[in-house]
């Protein structure tokens, strides 16, 4: 069973919301060169709803589906990303309006590069952005209210050169509930950043 969930929430306000079962998104990062994280955001198709601006693929829930597989999907079908290179980090509600029991659910991912993203007819363009520049573009208005609570901190993480630990490392890690920090390696002999008990305890977990 597939594509029941498409089509309108209304709110006790009259706004409409797409998904009758909720929506959800994939904001995905990836390292850039210099190993600072870059946002695949979408640049959304003229004639869809909210046409023009930029947000994160995504869409309407159906209803055996979990946020999470919903996103994945939509990441596959408008950017023809696979899932399997791709690492679910956390899955937050970040749209809840009153009136109303809709929701949009943000699932927070990263992979190992800055994978080659195919737009389909619903964007007019799939571009990687750094962290920094993504306030810079004409934001969906439902992403622009929840960037801030998305945004990570980056932190670097010394380690030896020969350290395993540098590729398994998690780049995305939500060190308290809605505080994300992006985890770079750095050179072992490095002043590291002042790590969280939760980044110190992942670091055990991969020795």
């Amino acid at each position: 069973m597939r594509g029941d969930g498409d089509g309108w929430v209304i709110s006790e306000s009259g706004v409409h919301y797409w998904g009758r079962f909720g929506s959800a998104g994939l904001l995905l990062r990836a390292p850039r060169p210099d190993g600072t994280p870059a946002v695949l955001l979408q640049h959304r198709a003229f004639w869809s709803h909210q046409g023009g601006t930029w947000g994160l693929p995504g869409g309407a829930r159906d209803s055996h589906e979990t946020p999470e597989q919903t996103a994945l999907r939509e990441a596959h079908e408008e950017a023809r990303l696979p899932a399997e290179r791709l690492t679910v980090r956390a899955v937050t509600v970040t749209a809840r309006p009153s009136g109303t029991a809709w929701t949009y659910t943000t699932v927070i991912a990263d992979t190992r590069e800055l994978l080659h993203a195919v737009p389909d007819r619903e964007s007019a363009e799939l571009r990687w952005v750094a962290e920094g520049e993504v306030v810079d573009f004409p934001l969906h208005p439902g992403f622009a209210a929840s960037w801030q609570g998305l945004r990570c901190a980056p932190v670097t993480v010394p380690l030896e050169r020969g350290d395993q630990r540098r590729e398994l490392l998690p780049r995305t890690v939500e060190v308290e509930p809605g505080v994300f920090v992006w985890c770079m390696p750095g050179d072992a002999d490095q002043v590291p950043s002042q790590l969280s008990p939760r980044v110190i305890s992942l670091l055990e977990a991969l020795t």
